[in-house]
């Protein structure tokens, strides 16, 4: 893995916010928004989140997996690329790539338990078939850089350890959107520190100004998280429902 986020394929696969929630052609004819497209990626990264204890992988794993995932959606098509099946072949591929090996057959077998609806019924055979799919979709970039790493350097830094269970939740509910996608990880860290700090009313006005960051960035990704969790809450079963419903649809 590239030692330097600056100069690793992450980096140079960061993408303006635009270019991310775009849906393609092939499920725009299934009637699929970008409210749908939003809301099937995010069931989808629960799904990986909910898979990863079964099959015993580190949070670093899941993340990277829930990253292929988001990469794969701003090249292909869920008409084609199947979420159901991405989904547990990015955890697979994933565990291959951070060296935390996953059987193909654990994975099968804990969807079939996690999930009774037919459509997440997979082989083997259909895991192996579209991992070289995401690998094709993804150019073979597999280097992901993550915002736990800074965190914690940028923790210890600011004095604020005792924040490390409130922040660390807080990045793990990042992978719920596309910021991993638009942001280096850094910005991302510091934007979660810079929430825990309002909320538990710490003031690191002096710190932020030493790191010598742009703020307007920081603070912006910070109102993305809490705007996402404001709309989380209007989020249902049915909504979700009604967004593979469409597509399933038969064109």
């Amino acid at each position: 893995m590239a030692a330097n986020f600056w100069t690793s394929t992450h980096h140079k696969q960061l993408l303006e916010p635009d270019e991310v929630d775009v849906v393609q052609p092939a499920d725009k004819e299934k009637g699929i928004t970008v409210e749908d497209f939003k809301l099937i990626k995010m069931h989808m990264a629960t799904y990986i989140w909910k898979l990863s204890p079964q099959v015993k992988v580190r949070q670093r794993v899941v993340a990277t997996a829930i990253t292929y995932m988001r990469r794969v959606y701003t090249r292909k098509s869920m008409s084609e690329y199947d979420p159901r099946l991405v989904a547990p072949t990015c955890l697979y591929l994933a565990s291959k790539a951070e060296e935390s090996t996953v059987q193909a057959k654990l994975l099968v077998f804990y969807s079939k338990k996690l999930y009774s609806d037919e459509k997440y019924r997979f082989d083997i055979k259909d895991i192996l078939e579209m991992e070289m799919k995401i690998l094709e979709a993804l150019n073979y970039y597999l280097v992901v850089f993550h915002p736990y790493r800074s965190l914690a350097q940028l923790l210890q830094d600011a004095g604020m350890n005792d924040m490390t269970q409130f922040t660390w939740g807080l990045v793990n509910d990042t992978y719920k959107m596309d910021l991993i996608l638009v942001h280096p990880p850094h910005l991302i860290a510091l934007a979660c520190i810079y929430i825990a700090s309002v909320y538990k009313d710490k003031d690191t006005t002096a710190w932020f100004e030493e790191l010598c960051v742009d703020m307007n960035v920081v603070k912006n990704i910070s109102m993305e998280i809490l705007d996402f969790y404001e709309n989380h809450r209007t989020i249902t079963d049915e909504r979700i429902s009604a967004a593979f419903n469409k597509l399933d649809l038969k064109t």
